[in-house]
C-alpha cells in the first residue's frame, strides 16, 4: 500500500526539512532493502531482453554510430573496470557506457513505456544503471535490485508530476529515478543517494522542442544524456559533493519556476518502508517501433486492413476521423499543428510522432515494420500521400479520462475510428488498449519478448551468441559478482564498421 507524499512550493524561510524533501524520500526508498518478488525479476529479465533488441536493431543508425565513437574516446576510469559498448563489447568509462548504450535503447522508439501524468521509457534507466554495474563489478542480484528501483521511481514520479503541461521533457523524471537507481545498486548511503538525485534532477530539466515539430536525432540522445548525468551526480556526491536543496520544493527551484509554480502541490505516491517495489509490472513494452500511443491504432488498422480492403483505397477515402484521447490528439495528432506530421519527406523521427501517418501506412499494409514502414519511398507513395492527408484525429473526453484512470482495468491508450467512404459508407471501429498491453489480445510474455530479440537480432547477430546471451540473461539472479559482462551483445563480423563514424573533437 503506497503512501502519498504532498509535495509544493517552500518559501525559504520556511526551512523544509530534509527528511520531508521529495527528493529525501526518493532517497530512502532507494535504501530500502527489500527484498524483490519473483514477479518483478522476471519482468526485469523481460526488460533486459526487450533492450537489447531495440539497441541491436540501431547499431548502424546514425545518432548510434555517433555516439559510440564519441565513448570510444573514453577509457575506462581509474574507479573500476569499465563498462562495454553495446554491440562490440570495448570498455569504456561507465558514463560515456550510459550514453552509447542509452542512444541504442532510445533510438527506435521501440522499448517499454508508461504513460499517466507525463510520459515515460522506464527501460532507459537500465543502461546507466547497467553500466555501472559493470564497472564496479557488480552481481546479477544487486542489478536487478537498481533496475527495480530505477522503475519504482520514475513511474511514480510519472504518475504524479506532469511536465509536458509546462513544456519541460520527461527525461526529467528519468535523471532521478536512474540516480536512485545506482544508488541501490551501489549501497549508498541515504545522504548520498539525496545529493546525487537532486543533482540528477538539477542537469537534466529542458525543454520538449527535441519532441516537436520537425523532430531532430536528439530525440534519441535526451534519455542517454539524463543517463549519463545520473552517473555524474552520483560519482560527484560520493566525493562529498551536493545540491541545491530543495531542488523539488524551493521558491526557485523546480517546481516554482519550470511546473506549476508557487501555489502548486502534487501526491507522488511511493512505497512504504519495507514495502517491495512492483512499479515495473504497471510498464508495458512495445510491439511495434513507434511512439507507444500509436501501438494501438496499428493493431486496429491491421484488423481494419482485413475487414474492410476497400479502406485501404483513398479513391473509396471521404474521410477517416480518429477519436482519442487529449495527450494522443496534441502530441501525435492532428491537434499538434505540426505540418510535417502530413510532410512524405518528414524525418523518421517526425513520422513516428504522426498517427495520420501510422495508421494509414498500417492500414495500407496489415502490418507494422521498424524499417520499411518509415522508407521515404513508403512515406511518398503517392497513393499514401493522398489518405494520409484525409486523416485527422480530435480529442474525445471519455478517452482523454479513460488514458487518465488510475483504474488499470480501464486505463486506455486508444480510441474509435470513424471512416466515411465516398459512397457515404461510414465504417466504425475502436480499441482500448494495444494487442501486446497486459491487458490486450495477446498480451507479450517471456516467449514474445525473446521472439522479438531474435527478430530484430536476424542477420546481425551470430546464432552462437544470439544463444549465449539468452541463457546468461535468463540465469541473471545467479550471476555472480562482476559476471555482467555477458549482458553486452557483440555483432557479427562485418556489421559494424568502427572506422565509417564521424570524426568530433574527442
Amino acid at each position: 500500500m503506497k503512501n502519498k507524499h504532498s509535495v509544493r512550493v517552500y518559501k525559504s524561510e520556511e526551512n523544509l526539512a530534509r527528511e520531508e524533501q521529495l527528493a529525501y524520500k526518493i532517497a530512502v526508498i532507494a535504501g530500502d532493502t527489500v527484498d524483490v518478488t519473483p514477479e518483478v525479476t522476471e519482468m526485469v529479465i523481460n526488460r533486459i531482453i526487450d533492450n537489447a533488441s531495440v539497441a541491436i536493431a540501431s547499431l548502424n543508425r546514425a545518432p548510434i554510430v555517433a555516439a559510440r565513437a564519441q565513448a570510444l574516446a573514453h577509457s575506462p576510469s581509474t574507479g573500476g573496470k569499465g563498462a562495454k559498448i553495446f554491440g562490440i563489447g570495448e570498455r569504456v568509462s561507465p558514463e560515456w557506457a550510459a550514453w552509447a548504450n542509452g542512444v541504442a535503447v532510445r533510438e527506435l522508439d521501440y522499448h517499454d513505456t508508461f504513460l499517466a501524468a507525463d510520459y515515460s521509457h522506464p527501460g532507459d534507466n537500465i543502461p546507466p544503471i547497467l553500466a555501472v554495474a559493470q564497472h564496479v563489478g557488480a552481481s546479477g542480484k544487486d542489478l536487478i535490485r537498481g533496475i527495480t528501483t530505477g522503475y519504482e521511481i520514475q513511474v511514480n514520479l510519472v504518475k504524479a508530476i506532469c511536465l509536458h503541461k509546462h513544456k519541460i521533457d520527461h527525461v526529467a523524471h528519468l535523471g532521478p529515478s536512474a540516480a536512485a537507481g545506482i544508488g541501490t545498486l551501489l549501497g549508498l548511503d541515504v545522504e548520498t543517494i539525496f545529493q546525487s538525485v537532486g543533482q540528477a534532477l538539477h542537469t537534466t530539466t529542458a525543454t520538449r522542442q527535441s519532441r516537436k515539430g520537425e523532430i531532430s536525432t536528439w530525440k534519441a540522445h535526451a534519455p542517454a544524456f539524463a543517463g549519463k548525468m545520473a552517473v555524474e551526480a552520483v560519482d560527484r556526491s560520493m566525493r562529498g559533493q551536493t545540491s541545491p536543496v530543495p531542488i523539488y520544493e524551493g521558491e526557485d527551484g523546480v517546481i516554482a519556476w519550470m511546473l506549476d509554480g508557487p501555489d502548486a502541490s502534487y501526491e507522488v505516491p511511493l512505497p512504504e518502508a519495507g514495502e517491495p517495489k512492483r512499479a515495473i509490472m504497471d510498464t508495458y513494452t512495445k510491439e511495434h517501433s513507434a511512439e507507444y500511443q500509436a501501438q494501438a491504432w496499428i493493431d486496429l488498422a491491421r484488423k481494419l486492413h482485413k475487414e474492410h480492403p476497400e479502406a485501404t483505397d483513398p479513391a473509396n477515402i471521404k474521410s477517416v476521423l480518429i477519436k482519442t484521447s487529449h495527450h494522443t490528439h496534441y502530441v501525435i495528432g492532428s491537434g499538434a499543428n505540426d505540418p510535417q506530421k502530413y510532410s512524405p519527406t518528414a524525418s523518421r523521427e517526425t513520422l513516428d510522432h504522426s498517427i495520420p501517418y501510422i495508421f494509414t501506412v498500417a492500414l495500407q499494409d496489415g502490418s507494422w515494420h521498424h524499417v520499411d514502414s518509415y522508407a521515404p519511398e513508403r512515406a511518398g507513395r503517392p497513393d499514401t500521400v493522398e489518405l494520409w492527408l484525409k486523416v485527422t484525429t480530435e480529442e474525445d473526453l471519455e478517452w482523454t479520462r479513460r488514458y487518465h484512470s488510475l483504474d488499470i482495468a480501464e486505463k486506455a491508450f486508444g480510441g474509435s475510428v470513424e471512416i466515411t467512404l465516398t459512397d457515404g459508407t461510414v465504417i466504425t471501429d475502436e480499441i482500448a488498449v494495444a494487442d501486446a498491453h497486459p491487458l490486450g489480445a495477446r498480451p507479450f510474455a517471456r516467449q514474445q519478448y525473446i521472439n522479438k530479440f531474435r527478430t530484430l537480432a536476424a542477420g546481425l547477430v551470430e546464432e552462437a551468441e544470439i544463444e549465449r546471451f539468452l541463457a546468461a540473461v535468463e540465469r541473471l539472479p545467479e550471476l555472480d559478482a562482476g559476471k555482467l559482462d555477458q549482458l553486452n551483445i557483440t555483432a557479427a563480423p562485418g556489421v559494424i564498421d568502427l572506422n565509417a563514424a564521424p570524426k568530433g573533437l574527442f
